[in-house]
């Protein structure tokens, strides 16, 4: 599954676009574009694909994405789960050529160096968060600007963030590398809850397991089996979220078939079993 590409149109051939965007909820669509995005979630819950990356997400979670990463945001599934964000998209030289290698900048060009594998703010600053809402509401191109710039500016000098994707992907639109990556993620968003080994996913990409398996590890920063847990993982937070069902069978319909083993990674990826996650989901909402 490659993604397509998306070429954001801006008003009057300026270098910055922002909207909210509002859905019953938000459909897998694997895409990239050559422009900058953050994207602050507002409302709504999903999983977050971006390079090869697969998170949860929730309202707070903002993101910067880099030039040509590929990503989507997927919504959880229910009723009454109206999907929104507010999506800003940007130029590299939103401020015009050289303006990012001032100096007075140097901090604000960093931020966006390290968005090649995307950065996560969860939850983003109060303030910064303030700003993107306002953004869409202005009713200028320059006052966006100088807005984002602020975002920006206090974005590179917050304390917590994470790269979300892998050390080893690269965004560029047409190597080789993007084409097997985005083939393999494909394939496994597809085939996650079932029985899946090493020999199938390794013929994709006409390799051998073991030259996959080393492929694999150094594009993705993980083995397949850890990737593959991220996806049954998530699968199975969705189900405890929206559901009613016994763990054992969120473990089955999960992709695992044996319960100790699901209890054991759930607890290394949430920090918790996945009775307390769901106990901990209805205290909030509750």
């Amino acid at each position: 599954m490659k993604p397509r590409q998306e070429v954001p149109e801006t008003p009057d051939g300026t270098t910055i676009k922002c909207f909210i965007r509002r859905q019953a909820a938000f459909d897998f669509s694997w895409h990239f574009h050559h422009e900058y995005e953050l994207t602050l979630i507002t409302n709504g819950t999903g999983t977050r694909y971006a390079g090869t990356s697969v998170q949860p997400y929730q309202p707070g979670d903002l993101v910067l994405l880099g030039p040509d990463l590929p990503h989507t945001f997927a919504s959880d599934p229910g009723p009454d789960r109206t999907a929104e964000a507010v999506v800003a998209q940007f130029r590299e030289d939103f401020l015009g050529p050289g303006f990012l290698a001032l100096p007075q900048f140097r901090s604000i060009a960093a931020l966006l160096a390290s968005a090649s594998r995307g950065v996560l703010f969860s939850p983003a600053p109060p303030r910064v968060q303030d700003v993107l809402v306002e953004l869409p509401t202005l009713d200028s191109p320059a006052a966006q600007t100088i807005r984002l710039l602020e975002a920006l500016h206090l974005l590179s000098s917050a304390g917590q963030r994470q790269a979300i994707s892998g050390p080893g992907y690269t965004a560029a639109p047409d190597t080789a590398l993007r084409s097997r990556i985005d083939k393999i993620c494909g394939h496994l968003r597809q085939a996650h809850t079932r029985e899946i080994g090493l020999t199938e996913v390794a013929e994709l990409v006409h390799m051998s397991p073991t030259s996959f398996s080393r492929f694999f590890r150094r594009a993705m920063g993980l083995t397949l089996t850890e990737y593959l847990g991220q996806l049954r993982v998530d699968t199975a937070c969705q189900l405890l979220i929206t559901t009613e069902l016994p763990v054992t069978e969120v473990s089955l319909r999960s992709g695992y078939a044996n319960l100790s083993n699901f209890n054991r990674r759930f607890r290394e990826l949430k920090g918790m079993t996945p009775r307390d996650y769901r106990n901990a989901h209805r205290a909030v909402k509750g």
